[in-house]
């Protein structure tokens, strides 16, 4: 019995390549002919040491990562950073304050968080709109002990193209975006990222960090919550998510072979374009993030008519197209168009898209037809 194709377009966990998943669906049974799964081999081992060290150095390479800069395998998702940041960062900055950018559903999160270790200015925000863009307009009091920023926000649809340099440590969460795009590591002081997007499967959290900021670090804090202990320990303090740094490891690879991070950026770039200007020449949907801070990662889109959005999820749904319904608090769609999805997942969307739409039409003029008769 033959399999209809699915076409994921699913916020999270992200799509992978075919042939990632079929290396590490083989590695499950037995690893690289060890006799043992990738599920059960000791973390202490050297053949994995060698797996964390051969990831570490693909970020380094794909990113251009920086010497001064620690590549850290944590977990707890983007979630934790929430947390952490601020823990680290903040709370012996003596009367200083947590700058943040509130852009969207997760920068709150992050802003709510930092408010259990100090005091919190929001420098922008964009809520009054619906988080439908991202302020430029800002600036940093004199005593901002860092600048939090969320690069992109899969929820509104909208991500952040240039980072300005404030003379404050950079902040950034990059779950959603990262390896999706080239960016300049040095403009930062610390990223981090769920894996679950770009990177690999749910389970780990890649933070790149400049060794001079884990210096500022001055007093004791719980070993799980102290970047330092992840540094001086190789990520390896304790168990860390073997099968998620393996299998981030061979995507990684992946990406590597399809030219790196520009080529894929490319690539995105293209997908992205072909999806907002259907969207944009569509009389039924219409997009919800302003024009000039469109997210490539998550297409955010509304019907015109809300009586057309069950039925075209529904029509996409039957042609094999996941994950497009919106988050559960704004509604419409969302259309993550992460590495791993390929163009042609985004021809055959556009394509349901304008089938839907001329169907759509087709019944109108039968109506007006039997009304005229």
């Amino acid at each position: 019995m033959s399999t209809q194709q699915k076409h994921n377009f699913g916020a999270g966990p992200c799509i992978l390549p075919i042939s990632v998943m079929e290396k590490a669906a083989s590695s499950v049974i037995n690893w690289d002919g060890s006799g043992l799964s990738i599920l059960e081999v000791s973390h202490r081992s050297a053949e994995f040491e060698e797996v964390v060290a051969k990831t570490q150095l693909l970020v380094r390479e794909l990113l251009s990562v920086p010497e001064d800069y620690e590549v850290l395998f944590l977990q707890g998702g983007a979630s934790t950073q929430f947390s952490m940041v601020p823990q680290n960062l903040l709370q012996a900055s003596g009367n200083k304050k947590g700058a943040y950018l509130d852009t969207g559903y997760f920068a709150q999160k992050a802003i709510e968080q930092a408010r259990h270790f100090g005091e919190v200015q929001i420098v922008a925000s964009s809520r009054e709109k619906g988080y439908n863009y991202i302020p430029d307009n800002y600036s940093l009091h004199h005593d901002a002990a860092y600048l939090h920023l969320t690069s992109n926000n899969t929820i509104e649809g909208t991500e952040i193209f240039e980072f300005r340099n404030f003379g404050v440590p950079l902040v950034c969460d990059m779950s959603s975006d990262i390896f999706s795009r080239e960016i300049k590591v040095s403009d930062f002081d610390l990223i981090y990222a769920g894996a679950q997007k770009n990177m690999g499967p749910a389970g780990m959290t890649l933070v790149i960090i400049k060794k001079t900021l884990l210096t500022k670090i001055k007093y004791p804090l719980p070993a799980m919550y102290d970047y330092r202990t992840y540094a001086a320990n190789n990520s390896m303090y304790n168990t860390p998510p073997v099968f998620s740094i393996y299998v981030s490891m061979l995507n990684l690879l992946w990406l590597k072979d399809q030219g790196g991070v520009s080529a894929i950026e490319k690539q995105n770039i293209k997908k992205a374009e072909l999806l907002y200007e259907a969207i944009d020449k569509s009389e039924i949907f219409y997009g919800t993030a302003d024009g000039g801070h469109r997210s490539r990662m998550n297409v955010t889109f509304q019907c015109r008519d809300k009586k057309h959005e069950n039925g075209f999820l529904n029509y996409a749904q039957e042609r094999g197209i996941v994950g497009t319904k919106g988050y559960r608090s704004v509604g419409g769609f969302r259309a993550s168009l992460y590495n791993a999805l390929p163009l042609f997942s985004v021809e055959f969307l556009v394509k349901t898209m304008a089938y839907y739409e001329k169907m759509q039409e087709m019944k109108n003029a039968n109506q007006s037809q039997k009304i005229g008769a």
